[in-house]
């Protein structure tokens, strides 16, 4: 009783503060209340009613929106907006605000937005909010979803052509640590009104969690690729193990170098295919993804990053063969930063999942440092959601293959694939070498590089014998001619 009245208490307090930021909203508005709220204990948000927690799956399917009562439809405006109704694990609500000339006026829930079919619909308080929205836009065609914003502080977009894929997030706490992971939510949104010609669109949205607070910008430019501008100042209540920024969360079931499940058609399924890294002292790092049998992190330490995403490099359908899932046409994510970010590591969580259903992939930044609580952490970068792949200048990786030779007892072989302008026009050359790097845990038996006549690329092929402890052994390898590197560097993890 004592804890729902503490959290009724806040409610009323923050209640009255948004009612108060109606009457003026920006960003230090919205900064000021995230560092306010960031000095308070936190509470959790009040329950939806019991009937809406209890809805089934296909329950909550039954409630559609009404399309008719789109936000800024009638006025014919670029960028459009509904709302997603609470149910099911989707119990978690945010309060959404419009804003037109610095002025905010909250939107407050009304059934009428939406349809319920024969669903038998119980009481529905006007401050229970929404389970999140979708931004409309006419990315390919009118009405066409443009992106959303639903679960925790997790969003996902779409460029032109592109099917949903891979998501971010606002923030990542203890992903992959020891603490148990926390996941903050977005538990307010305002929307700027469009003009009738805009072509971006600005959403700003408040963050709530038991370690943290924070303020967040959006500024969306859709298109061919459609890109983000983040802005965020985030405030800590305490310390926490691992704070994950700007990140991308994944899925990996099988590809080219992991064994394809029984029974599946496919050859591939992934909304994912590697790690991809713009270092701040100039190198290109990509990082093919697995299933492990076990969780495991990887840490890529660096200095003001350039860059860094999750991308789905191989874009032809013959390799997944699904007409439904179109694993082919899945966006890339690509964090470019704005500024120095200083020292810290780029992050990569992946977990072991029996399907294709989960998500399994995390990758984000880890500052070397945060300041203490009261202190804002403020980070700005842009998030490109793409098709077109965002590649090192030089060569790059289009295939990894790993599998055991037939000839050679306790032996495994890898095969890399290189490609680029440059190397694709290059004839066999023995000025071209491979630079090799096999950590602790196994012996190179053998390597050689060739150029393949049949498609241009260039193939790097070893075999390894491993010594028996167990260790996981880290590769590396790039092409170079003296003194040029000519491609990125691929990294590998593997498990022998």
């Amino acid at each position: 009783m004592k804890r729902w009245f503490a959290a009724f208490a806040l409610a009323l307090a923050l209640t009255a503060v948004t009612r108060a930021a109606n009457d003026i909203f920006d960003f230090e508005v919205l900064r000021y209340r995230a560092k306010m709220l960031a000095d308070a204990p936190y509470a959790p948000p009040l329950p939806v009613p019991d009937w809406v927690r209890h809805l089934s799956y296909d329950e909550h399917r039954l409630i559609q929106f009404d399309a008719t009562r789109t936000l800024w439809r009638r006025e014919g405006l670029p960028f459009q907006v509904q709302f997603f109704h609470p149910g099911f694990v989707l119990t978690n609500t945010v309060q959404v605000s419009t804003v037109k000339h610095r002025q905010a006026h909250v939107i407050e829930f009304d059934r009428k937005f939406f349809n319920y079919d024969r669903l038998k619909v119980g009481p529905l308080p006007p401050t229970m909010g929404f389970a999140g929205l979708r931004v409309l836009y006419p990315l390919n065609h009118p009405d066409d979803e443009l992106g959303s914003f639903v679960g925790a502080s997790y969003f996902r977009f779409l460029c032109e052509r592109a099917v949903y894929g891979l998501s971010a997030r606002g923030l990542a706490i203890n992903t992959g640590g020891k603490a148990p992971e926390e996941f903050p939510l977005f538990t307010a949104f305002w929307l700027e009104r469009p003009g009738a010609h805009d072509k971006t669109f600005t959403m700003y949205a408040l963050l709530d969690g038991a370690s943290v607070t924070g303020a967040y910008r959006f500024v969306i430019a859709p298109g061919p690729e459609t890109v983000m501008e983040v802005h965020a100042s985030i405030y800590f209540r305490h310390g926490v193990d691992v704070a994950g920024f700007a990140p991308l969360t994944s899925m990996y079931w099988h590809g080219e170098n992991s064994a394809q499940p029984t029974g599946d058609f496919r050859p591939e399924v992934h909304d994912s295919d590697g790690l991809q890294i713009a270092t701040g002292a100039g190198e290109w790092l990509w990082r093919p993804l697995t299933n492990p049998a076990s969780p495991r992190v990887a840490v890529f330490a660096d200095e003001n990053p350039r860059g860094f995403g999750l991308l789905q490099r191989d874009r032809n359908f013959d390799h997944y063969q699904d007409l439904e899932a179109q694993y082919h046409s899945r966006p890339s994510g690509w964090v470019e930063p704005i500024g120095k970010w200083g020292r810290g590591a780029v992050r990569l969580v992946e977990l072991p999942t029996p399907n294709e259903f989960n998500d399994n992939i995390v990758a984000f930044w880890v500052p070397e440092q945060l300041p203490p609580p009261g202190e804002p952490v403020t980070l700005e970068y842009k998030l490109h959601w793409a098709l077109d792949q965002i590649r090192p200048p030089a060569g790059y990786v289009v295939g990894t293959r790993h599998g055991r030779s037939p000839n050679e007892e306790g032996v495994e072989r890898f095969v890399v694939d290189f490609d680029g302008s440059y190397l694709n026009k290059q004839k066999a050359d023995p000025a071209i070498e491979q630079v090799l790097t096999v950590g602790d845990g196994a012996k190179l038996i053998h390597s050689a590089v060739q150029k393949n006549p049949f498609n241009g690329t260039w193939r790097v092929s070893f075999a390894l014998k491993p010594d028996g402890s167990g260790k996981p052994v880290e590769l590396r390898c790039f092409l170079r001619k003296q003194p040029h590197a000519l491609t990125e560097t691929w990294s590998y993890l593997w498990q022998p």
